[in-house]
């Protein structure tokens, strides 16, 4: 290792007691985390590109080191969705390391991988205190019932008011107005569990009917419209 001449001039001074790296909590663990082999731990991350265009939500599952599962979910960007789909191939059996000096294809995928690995490092995932962490496949249990993100699509013009699109119970397919033409409620269908339904062989009016589900004062509405087309 080369020297400046000025360090090559000085006498030596012990540095004293070494106590190592301070401990992180990982699944129920005080680790001292050496190497990247030392790291566990189910958690989240968010990124944006540049433009902000488009966000990616990142869930990694990581057992010594390695990624065993990860989930991808990317919102605003039709590009993203490729990208996407690159990254889940990418990712799992790599180390953290590798994945965090691995072009994930999209700016929002590479800085939602930065952001989880930051959370990861310093012993801040979602299951610091869960003995043992959780198995794999938990990260799909974010997503529930038919395997769908949850999202949320709302859109409004001072004009013509709020638009509900897109609720976490599923599609809207109609809002609830009272009297002063306000929402107190709507109607929704969980295309999740529609198309598993019919996946099974249940008719497709019939699965709809299953899958629809009413929220809020629906049935006092004056008028319903569709957020879509009214």
């Amino acid at each position: 290792m080369m020297q400046t001449h000025d360090v090559e001039q000085m006498c030596r001074v012990a540095q004293g007691p070494n106590h190592g790296p301070a401990p992180i909590p990982q699944e129920g663990r005080w680790t001292k985390a050496r190497q990247i082999s030392d790291i566990c731990g189910l958690t989240h991350g968010v990124g944006w590109c540049a433009p902000q265009q488009g966000a990616c939500k990142l869930t990694l599952n990581v057992k010594a080191g390695i990624i065993e599962e990860a989930l991808v979910e990317t919102i605003g960007c039709t590009g993203m969705t490729h990208s996407a789909a690159m990254a889940a191939e990418i990712l799992p059996g790599k180390t953290i390391l590798e994945a965090l000096n691995t072009d994930l294809v999209c700016d929002a995928i590479n800085v939602a991988m930065r952001e989880i690995f930051l959370q990861i490092a310093y012993g801040r995932t979602q299951t610091a205190f869960s003995e043992g962490g959780l198995p794999i496949g938990a990260g799909l249990e974010d997503l529930g019932k038919g395997l769908r993100s949850v999202t949320g699509t709302m859109y409004g013009t001072s004009a013509k008011g709020p638009r509900y699109l897109e609720m976490a119970e599923g599609y809207v397919t109609e809002i609830a107005l009272d009297a002063d033409d306000e929402i107190i409620g709507y109607a929704f269908v969980q295309l999740g569990v529609m198309m598993d339904l019919i996946a099974k062989g249940t008719e497709p009016g019939a699965a709809l009917a299953k899958a629809s589900g009413r929220y809020g004062r629906f049935a006092e509405a004056v008028k319903t419209i569709n957020p879509r087309q009214e």
